[in-house]
C-alpha cells in the first residue's frame, strides 16, 4: 500500500476529485500531514467520514514510535525509533544554554563501512522515507520542548546513514521541514553532512541548496583517507576538492570540514599542514572532533596536548577552527557511535 507522504499534493487532489469532493480536501490533508504530522487518518477531523475511509483503503501513512530512550549525564537524550518494519533507527537530542540541535539519521545502518564508525556494523540497512525522516525530526521536538523548555534550533544530518545515497528522501524531507506547509524551520539552520559523494555534492549544487554542507574529511591525505574511508577510493580528494568548489560556486555556503583527531594516524602536524592546505580551495570553518572509540576499530582518541597543537597550528594559519567536545558518550549517542544499541525505554 502507497505511503500518502509520498504523494505530491497533485496526486492527492486527482484522489480527492475522485471521491467527489471538493479541491480544497487536497490542501488540508497536505496540512494534517506535514503541519501537523499525524499518522492516523480518524485525527483528520475536518475531513468527511467517507473521505477518511477511502483514504484508509488505499493508503498507508509512514510513521515511527519510540521505542528506546537513553539520558546521558551532560544531558543529551537519545532516542531509538522502530519503524513498521520493526528496524530500529536513532536519533539524539543535544541542548545547550541557548539552542537544541537534533542529530537526524537518513539511513538504518550504513553501506561505506568506514572503519571508525558503529552504524557500518549493522546488518539491517535501508533508506528512511522523507515521512519517516519528517516524522523522526517531529517527534525530537516534541521531546525537546517537554524536557526542555524550547523546540528545535537547528537539525544536523549526521546520524545514520550517509545522506547522499538516499538523495531524493532526504531533500524531500527537508523541503517540508523548511515549507511553510511544513515546519518552517529556516534552511540555514540546517546542516546535511557527507562523507565526500562526489556526484552528490555536484547534486547538491546543481540544485542550488540553501541548506549548509559538512564534510567529513577526517585527513587530507588520500591514501591515509581510503584506508578509513573506503569509498574515497572512487571519490578521491582531487574529485572531492573540484565538487567543493563547484558547490561553493553555485550556492555561496562556507564548507564545513568534520575532523576526527585519531591518535598517530592524522593528529600530526604534518595531517595539520595537509589539511590547511586542502581547506584554502573555499571559505570554510573546520571541526575538530574528539574521536569515540569504536568497539572493532583500531583507531583511538588522541591526547589533549596534540589536540591543542593541531589547533593552534590551523589558527597559525588563519583558519576559522572549532574543538567539538563530544556529547551524550555514555550513552552511545556521540559521533559515530550510532548503532542501535538503545536500552528500552521505561
Amino acid at each position: 500500500m502507497r505511503d500518502l507522504r509520498e504523494l505530491e499534493e497533485e496526486e492527492i487532489r486527482e484522489f480527492v476529485s475522485a471521491q467527489d469532493e471538493k479541491p480544497f480536501r487536497a490542501r488540508q490533508i497536505m496540512e494534517w500531514l506535514w503541519k501537523k504530522s499525524v499518522y492516523d487518518f480518524d485525527r483528520m477531523s475536518n475531513l468527511p467520514s467517507s473521505l477518511r475511509d477511502a483514504l484508509r483503503k488505499n493508503f498507508s501513512i509512514s510513521s515511527l514510535t519510540v521505542k528506546t530512550e537513553q539520558v546521558s549525564t551532560d544531558r543529551t537524550r537519545k532516542y531509538g525509533f522502530s519503524g513498521t518494519d520493526g528496524n530500529l533507527v536513532e536519533g539524539v537530542l543535544i541542548p545547550s544554554r541557548q539552542r537544541v540541535t537534533a542529530c537526524i539519521s537518513s539511513q538504518i545502518g550504513c553501506l561505506l563501512n568506514c572503519s571508525f564508525c558503529a552504524t557500518s556494523k549493522l546488518k539491517n540497512r535501508r533508506n528512511l522515507t522523507a515521512g519517516e525522516i519528517y516524522v523522526q525530526v517531529s517527534l525530537l521536538q516534541e521531546q525537546s520542548l517537554a524536557w526542555y523548555g524550547r523546540g528545535l534550533s537547528n537539525l544536523v544530518f549526521m546520524g545514520m546513514g550517509e545522506p547522499l545515497l538516499n538523495y531524493e528522501n532526504v531533500l524531500r524531507s527537508i523541503h517540508f521541514i523548511t515549507s511553510e506547509t511544513g515546519m518552517g524551520m529556516s534552511p540555514r539552520r540546517i546542516t546535511l553532512s557527507t562523507v565526500g559523494l562526489v556526484e552528490g555534492i555536484n547534486r547538491l549544487a546543481r540544485d542550488k541548496v540553501k541548506f549548509d554542507l559538512a564534510v567529513s574529511l577526517h585527513t587530507a591525505n588520500n591514501e591515509k583517507r581510503s584506508r578509513i574511508i573506503p569509498v574515497n577510493k572512487s571519490n578521491p580528494l582531487p574529485a572531492l576538492s573540484e565538487a567543493i568548489q563547484h558547490f561553493y560556486g553555485e550556492t555561496g555556503l562556507r564548507i564545513t570540514y568534520e575532523y576526527l583527531l585519531m591518535k598517530d594516524f592524522n593528529d600530526g602536524l604534518a595531517d595539520a599542514k595537509e589539511l590547511a592546505e586542502f581547506c584554502r580551495i573555499t571559505p570554510c570553518k573546520i571541526n575538530l572532533i574528539e574521536y569515540n572509540e569504536v568497539e572493532g576499530s583500531m583507531q583511538k582518541k588522541t591526547s589533549p596536548e596534540r589536540r591543542q597543537a593541531f589547533k593552534e597550528f590551523l589558527d597559525s594559519r588563519n583558519m576559522v577552527v572549532t574543538i567539538r567536545r563530544s556529547r551524550g558518550q555514555d550513552i552511545d549517542a556521540a559521533c559515530g557511535q550510532l548503532a542501535g544499541r538503545s536500552t528500552p525505554r521505561s
